[in-house]
């Protein structure tokens, strides 16, 4: 099975909430919500794959680069390449009921120990969508990290972190950019937007790592490190919370030099390939989350067709950076990016 088999058998089973495109740019699927569409005019989506996209490498092979070493350590695991499967939930509604949840998420953790990487798993407006994360997570424990979407009351938020705690979690996150994605449209889920001393009361209230989703400007993620939240993700939902959002690689570079030094910085939004993920490190983000890829990867070929998406993701992040003269994803020279 490759990549091309993979993808193929997704788009028998996502048509028409997906066709799977050659280039996954979020213009065949505006405003296709549920589904794996942006929201309103699908701009948002547009734009994340657009800022990457207007970036370009410079070639180098005057150097001595034959072997350049992919690891990292992220939140204390060691992974064979800086990538996390974003969270995922609710196949049903946005995947076109092409995966039971509980294939999803077995297809999601399996598939990212396989591949020696980190996965999140998502929330929503039924509870067992949470709680398969957490089966999920006390299968494989050491390499999820749950993610909660801003309910309300903050009380249940606070009892899902214990429920990630004693399911082995590695991290919890926090989905802040939902706060007002599926308010009052689906029932049984009230969320709201959160306050500093809420996001502390949160991070308080737990020994693991926080990591605050949803962050796309400097101030706020200035506010994440004063509430002592040990990452964020750069992210506009894969434009499905806000129509017309800037993308996040246009935003990543002035949020990357704030807060770098002070946490874990990540990045999701437009990111389909190997290259793509030398790029956002090359902006300054510690490492790249990506939701879509993996949802066609299980829809078409369960964990092992994670396994062979992270395979090519791997193939084309260690050919980038021997054609970039790039040594190790941990230190990446912006220079080796040109934009026009």
């Amino acid at each position: 099975m490759n990549w091309k088999e993979v993808q193929d058998r997704a788009r028998e089973k996502l048509t028409p909430v997906c066709k799977v495109c050659p280039n996954c740019n979020g213009i065949a699927c505006r405003g296709q919500l549920p589904g794996m569409g942006g929201t309103g005019t699908g701009s948002s989506f547009i734009n994340n794959y657009e800022a990457l996209a207007k970036y370009k490498f410079n070639l180098r092979t005057l150097h001595d680069v034959r072997e350049p070493e992919l690891e990292v350590e992220l939140f204390g695991r060691k992974l064979e390449l800086p990538l996390i499967l974003g969270a995922v939930a609710g196949a049903k509604t946005n995947l076109n009921n092409s995966i039971s949840e509980n294939d999803l998420v077995e297809s999601w953790l399996l598939g990212a120990q396989m591949s020696g990487i980190l996965a999140m798993t998502g929330d929503g407006p039924d509870p067992s969508l949470y709680q398969t994360g957490i089966e999920g997570c006390k299968k494989y424990p050491g390499i999820t990290i749950p993610v909660i979407k801003p309910r309300f009351p903050q009380e249940q938020i606070l009892e899902r972190i214990k429920w990630a705690e004693e399911a082995g979690a590695i991290a919890i996150g926090i989905d802040i950019d939902a706060s007002a994605l599926i308010h009052r449209h689906m029932s049984g889920l009230v969320t709201e937007t959160k306050t500093l001393a809420q996001i502390q009361e949160i991070v308080n209230s737990t020994s693991l790592p926080v990591i605050l989703k949803g962050i796309m400007t400097v101030d706020e993620a200035l506010l994440a490190v004063e509430a002592g939240a040990k990452g964020i993700v750069v992210s506009n939902h894969g434009g499905r919370a806000l129509d017309h959002c800037p993308g996040t690689a246009d935003v990543l570079p002035a949020i990357a030099q704030a807060v770098r030094d002070k946490l874990t910085v990540l990045v999701d939004g437009g990111i389909r390939n190997g290259l793509d993920v030398l790029k956002v490190l090359a902006l300054g983000a510690h490492g790249a989350v990506v939701g879509r890829p993996p949802s066609i990867a299980a829809v078409g070929g369960g964990a092992e067709g994670i396994k062979v998406m992270v395979d090519e993701f791997k193939f084309g992040l260690r050919r980038t950076m021997i054609l970039t003269g790039t040594k190790d994803v941990k230190n990446v020279n912006p220079r080796i990016l040109y934009r026009e």
